[in-house]
């Protein structure tokens, strides 16, 4: 990438925030420009203008949480610029003074990073543009406050998100990779694999877990899209499944990872040539295809785990198998243990 194009990358996004959430925020900034220059007026409601254009986030919990922080930065710099206004003026140096102890004083309670760096923002905002007179810095409290809430509000009123969608994707794809990791691994049991196929195989299953972070985060953002939203009672039990999928899952990760880790250090190229491998992998496939069909059913509806089997061979009987070659009877026992647990853990049975 040449300097140019770097230097765009960074001022550009990869995608556009949604229209909805730019009309939003426009709309609370023009509803709190007004209602702050009708509770107070003679001033330039400036500091309601900001707190409504930042309230407004992707989620009305976001919402909240930098309504909070705002507002508590606000106060908390306008304390401190009213003190040291009164004791010392508005001299240069007072301004850039007040600044820095504003940033430590930040740090020394340990804020976010939304409300620390409000303090020095409304410290510096207060000691230049403004009087240090009671009534004035009463009224950028009040303002703020006003923008706030206006903000939280438009938000709550006006489609707030629910995420849920890309949550059920990304736990889908979870489910649709680790039966692909089964797969995969009757593959290699049935038909003889090379050192660098091997090695292939185990990269691609240990590609799981950036893909669990992913489904974790992608559940995270659809709680907090339900969290003070008006259609949370509508969403909640769908979210509430998607999670439970998504606990049932992880054990799932760490067996397909011990299996093809299993498979990958003690495998040979009489392996495929075991008799009692072929049960092996045909509890793979079978594993493969349950799992897909709890997390990609056809007609979009999550089936229960308990009834996922019902009138299917699938995972059902148990696995029984002659004694293994004194070679393959470590990957063997390990496999067999592994495979019951998958299944215990499909099915839903303990």
């Amino acid at each position: 990438m040449t300097g140019p194009a770097r230097f765009t990358s960074r001022l550009r996004s990869s995608a556009r925030i949604p229209l909805l959430q730019v009309t939003k925020s426009a709309v609370a900034t023009v509803l709190a420009w007004f209602i702050a220059e009708l509770v107070l007026p003679g001033t330039l409601p400036v500091f309601a203008a900001i707190a409504a254009l930042l309230v407004v986030q992707p989620s009305v919990n976001q919402s909240v949480g930098r309504a909070v922080e705002r507002s508590f930065g606000v106060i908390a710099g306008v304390i401190i610029a009213f003190g040291i206004g009164i004791v010392f003026g508005q001299h240069s140096f007072v301004v850039l003074a007040a600044i820095v102890l504003a940033i430590f004083v930040g740090w020394a309670l340990r804020l976010t990073p939304g409300s620390a760096n409000q303090i020095p923002i409304s410290v510096m905002l207060v000691l230049t543009i403004g009087s240090t007179t009671p009534d004035y810095a009463l009224a950028r409290i009040i303002e703020t406050l006003i923008g706030a809430a206006i903000g939280v509000i438009v938000n709550i009123l006006v489609v707030p998100p629910v995420l849920l969608a890309p949550a059920q994707n990304a736990v889908t794809a979870l489910g649709v990779e680790i039966a692909a990791t089964f797969d995969r691994l009757a593959d290699a049991l049935r038909t003889a694999k090379t050192d660098a196929q091997l090695q292939e195989i185990l990269i691609t299953a240990r590609l799981l877990r950036p893909i669990q972070a992913k489904a974790q985060e992608a559940l995270t953002a659809a709680d907090e899209s339900l969290a003070f939203n008006p259609r949370q009672q509508r969403y909640r039990a769908k979210l509430d499944a998607e999670e439970a999928l998504f606990t049932r899952m992880g054990p799932l990760v760490t067996r397909s990872l011990n299996m093809t880790r299993a498979v990958h250090d003690h495998y040979d190229a009489t392996l495929p040539t075991e008799p009692t491998v072929e049960p092996i992998v045909d509890e793979l496939e079978r594993a493969a295809h349950d799992l897909r069909l709890l997390v990609h059913p056809v007609d979009d509806t999550r089936p229960e785990p308990e009834t996922m089997t019902e009138g299917l061979p699938l995972l059902t009987a148990p696995l029984r198998i002659l004694t293994p070659h004194a070679e393959h009877w470590v990957l063997i026992g390990s496999l067999m243990e592994d495979l019951r647990r998958v299944h215990e853990e499909i099915v839903g049975t303990e």
